[in-house]
């Protein structure tokens, strides 16, 4: 474990504004394992992925990854760009503007009687890297899109029993019930049918699980 001292704090906050969120208890520190929760502001696409499922707390999110365990040193293993990739802690953080206090990314963590699972997800995650990024949001086909990773890899250490939970996909605006003209683009550009009503999962969707709890990172020093 890195020596770099990784702080949190409670959440208080939940408790007396009266918000239903969950959240850990006293102190701790950023483990491997950790589930980071941010929204990438890439457009009319995220913006997409974030109306059909509020994340944990009421936040909104278009994109997670794990914390991973690398020479020592605290990363992240992430579906991004056009493959499974590691990236540094920092890289994550300032895509969210948060390297100096820490506002927008939401971190949740596996409950205790769980972690023994991280182990062997991080082995799975970990045989991803290099793995192309899955644009067309399928399960099962070779590519990983970045809640896949994070549901399969947990899936496979669990022996095949789905820690997480799969809901049909929608890339419909839920207040008119007709596909967002983004996806419509998107999936024509890349001449494959909107997969609507497959099944699937989104970064939201794992932020709500109950096998996780919220910890929250205040500031964070590189």
């Amino acid at each position: 474990m890195s020596g770099r001292i990784w702080k949190f704090t409670v959440i208080v906050s939940c408790v007396v504004l009266g918000f239903n969120c969950k959240q850990n208890s006293g102190n701790a520190y950023l483990q491997e394992g950790d589930l980071l929760f941010q929204d990438l502001n890439c457009g009319e696409l995220c913006n997409a992925i974030e109306a059909v499922t509020e994340g944990v707390n009421g936040k909104d999110f278009s994109h997670c990854a794990m914390v991973v365990n690398v020479n020592d040193t605290l990363k992240v293993i992430e579906a991004i760009g056009d493959k499974v990739q590691i990236n540094t802690l920092k890289h994550f953080f300032e895509r969210s503007n948060d390297t100096s206090s820490i506002n927008n990314i939401t971190i949740t963590r596996l409950k205790r009687e769980l972690r023994p699972l991280i182990a062997n997800a991080i082995v799975f995650a970990k045989q991803q890297v290099g793995q192309p990024y899955d644009d067309e949001f399928m399960l099962n086909n070779g590519k990983w899109y970045c809640s896949e990773l994070i549901y399969e890899a947990f899936t496979e250490a669990d022996n095949k029993n789905k820690l997480f939970t799969l809901q049909a996909m929608t890339f419909k605006n839920p207040k008119t019930k007709t596909y967002f003209p983004a996806w419509v683009n998107y999936y024509k550009q890349i001449n494959k049918t909107i997969p609507e009503g497959q099944p699937g999962i989104n970064p939201g969707l794992i932020s709500l699980s109950d096998k996780t709890e919220v910890v929250k990172l205040d500031s964070i020093d590189f």
